[in-house]
Formats: structure tokens, C-alpha cells, sequence
């Protein structure tokens, strides 16, 4: 069986990078293939496996827009005839509605979403179309002159990402993360459900939240108070009650039980939060002060500005970098997410 991915275009490489990662923590057994940026098949899925596995990856992506349930592939010569073959009662309940996405085809989507409904309705007895809440969404994606037609089993909360925007939090401050960078930041970290994820530069609470959200044990500091008071305001909002959080400097991190993973975004530029710290050693006394605080298979997701080699700071600590991506912020700054773990002996 098989699942199709609608992804995220912001970036070219995340949204894949996190789809690994996730698979990779959650021991989700699939083969990958990638159509064309932004759309993803998960093949040979076994049939006990898919609710399961779609239940995972809706709950964890955040560069993943859409996940459905493949039916078929077809073509532009076969799409009716495939699309009148399949029983539809199997998949539509009560009522439904067909969008179609193009990823480098000429089609007409609307045309195309007309046909492909009353292709449906002519086979399938006991239901209706439905454009504005229908109960089943029949999603076709035309790339180039293929066709993937889908069922959506399990709705992703898209909404979130939009409605967690730092400045509609109650606490905020100016410079926090989006949370859908913040999100895919965790997920690179492969944390797993019910493991305990720190963010020793915690600021408004960002990644502590999306953390949170799918189920993690959160630890937050950060070296003032009105930021330590302002992440547990937030996380109250958002309903996460497994928390804790310190007013304290990084390099006084001493954690009552070693963590699965530290994902974090350390402040940098002329001002800095962590007071007498500047420039390029606030990375070197972070290194240091959580080396002892995780796991040894615990993985560090971080932010830093393109300007710091973190390379001999890790090496000198005993991390390595594993994984490394650039976001272009403006043109004087690109902001690199490393993944991080300690050296394999």
C-alpha cells in the first residue's frame, strides 16, 4: 500500500530531510520516491502498517502539507477508465468532493474535478457531492502526464501553523521562530513521543510548544526571567501541562535526568541573551554545558548564522555534524540548522 505526500515547497531539501527523520524515529518501514519537489510516494507499506504510519506522520510533519491513501496511478489516456473502475464505496462516505493539484501538467484542474465527480457519481450509489464540508476528499494530483488519485483518511491540522504565528501567541517577543521551522527543527532532532526535549535558549516557547504537541516531556531555560515566565504562559495556551521550566544561564545546565534531545535556536548578532557572552563563544559555551546533559544517542537540532564555523567547536567537544541545511533569511544572513550528535566510538 501507499501513501502520497503533498509537501511544502518554502525550501528545497527540509521537507524531505524531515520526512526521513521522522521515519527514521518512529521505525516507519517504507521506501521513498520522489516524483518532483513537493510530491512524495511511501511505497510497499504493509496493510497492518498504513493507519498507523498516517496516523504518525499527520500528527508530526510540518513541511508536509497533505498525506492520502494512493488508490491508483494512472495516465492522461486511462484516468477515466480507472477512475470509473475503482469502487468507490469502499472509500466515500455519505458525501464527497475532488480537488485536483498540478505539479507541472496542463490540465484544467476544474474541468478535470468535474469529470473525475461525476465519473464517481455514476458508480457509486447512496452519495452526494459536497464542495463546502464534505464527510471524503478525493484528492488527484496531475504530474506532468500522470495521475495519482488518493482518498484523504486522516485530515492534517494545517490550520496550526498559521494560528501559532509567534506575534498571535500571548506572550511575545520580536525574533521568535516560525513554528513550522520550529516543528520540523524537532522532528529533525528524532525525538519520539513521551522522550524529554530541552531548548536551553527557550525565548517565547516556540520550539517547546511543537514539541509539546506531539506528545514530548519539555524542559526550557533561558538566562532571563521574563522570558522563562513568558514560555510557561505560552505553553499553559497551548494545553501542554508536561513541562518545566528555569531562569538560569546555560553554562549552570545541570539536568535532573539526561535528555532524548536538545533542539534550539541560540541567540546571536550584537545582542545576545546570554549576557556576558559575545560573539562566536557563546556557541563554544553552549557545546560545552550540554555535552554532559544528553543521551549518548541524543540528537542536537540548532540554528546559527552562516558566519560561525561550528565545525571545530563540536569536534573539540565531541559532537559531530551530521546533517546541515541553509535558509536564506536576507542577504547579508543565510541561517544554518545543523543536526548533531555525539561521536560514535
Amino acid at each position: 500500500m501507499e501513501l502520497l505526500c503533498i509537501q511544502s515547497q518554502e525550501h528545497p531539501e527540509l521537507p524531505l530531510a524531515e520526512l526521513n527523520a521522522v521515519m527514521e524515529c518512529e521505525d516507519i518501514i517504507a521506501d521513498i520516491e520522489v516524483i518532483t519537489e513537493g510530491l512524495i510516494v511511501l511505497k510497499n507499506i504493509s496493510e497492518d502498517n498504513l493507519n498507523p504510519y498516517y496516523e504518525i506522520l499527520t500528527k508530526r510533519l510540518g513541511y508536509t502539507h497533505e498525506i492520502h491513501e494512493l488508490i491508483r496511478r494512472s495516465d492522461a489516456d486511462n484516468f477515466e477508465g480507472d477512475i470509473s473502475s475503482i469502487d468507490w464505496s469502499e472509500y466515500i462516505d455519505e458525501s464527497f468532493a475532488v480537488r485536483v493539484k498540478r505539479f507541472h501538467a496542463k490540465i484544467d484542474t476544474v474541468a478535470t474535478e468535474r469529470k473525475a465527480g461525476s465519473l464517481i457519481l455514476e458508480n457509486c450509489d447512496d452519495i452526494k457531492v459536497n464542495l463546502t464540508k464534505p464527510k471524503s476528499l478525493v484528492r488527484i494530483v496531475a504530474f506532468e502526464d500522470k495521475f495519482f488519485i488518493a482518498i484523504e483518511r486522516i485530515k492534517l491540522n494545517k490550520k496550526h501553523f498559521e494560528e501559532s504565528k509567534p506575534h498571535k501567541r500571548p506572550f511575545f517577543y520580536p525574533g521568535s521562530m516560525n513554528p513550522k521551522l520550529a516543528r520540523c527543527m524537532v522532528n529533525l532532532s528524532r525525538v519520539k513521543e513521551g522522550e524529554l526535549l530541552l531548548d536551553p535558549f527557550c525565548g517565547t516557547g516556540g520550539i517547546l510548544i511543537e514539541a509539546g504537541l506531539i506528545g514530548c516531556k519539555v524542559v526550557g531555560s533561558d538566562i532571563y526571567w521574563k522570558m522563562k515566565n513568558g514560555t510557561s504562559i505560552n505553553l499553559d495556551y497551548y494545553g501542554i501541562t508536561d513541562y518545566r521550566t528555569f531562569n538560569l544561564d546555560v553554562r549552570e545546565l545541570k539536568m535532573y535526568e539526561k535528555v532524548a534531545s536538545v533542539v534550539t535556536d541560540p541567540p546571536y548578532g550584537i545582542s545576545t541573551s546570554t549576557g556576558d557572552i559575545d560573539g562566536d563563544d557563546i556557541f563554544k559555551e553552549f557545546f560545552h554545558a550540554i555535552y554532559d546533559n544528553m543521551k549518548d544517542d541524543a540528537y542536537l537540532c540548532m540554528a546559527s548564522p552562516h558566519y560561525v564555523d561550528l565545525n571545530p567547536m563540536v569536534d573539540e567537544v565531541g559532537f559531530e555534524i551530521v546533517e546541515q541545511y541553509g535558509i536564506k533569511m536576507h542577504r547579508s544572513l543565510t541561517r544554518i540548522i545543523s543536526v548533531i550528535r555525539k561521536k560514535l566510538d
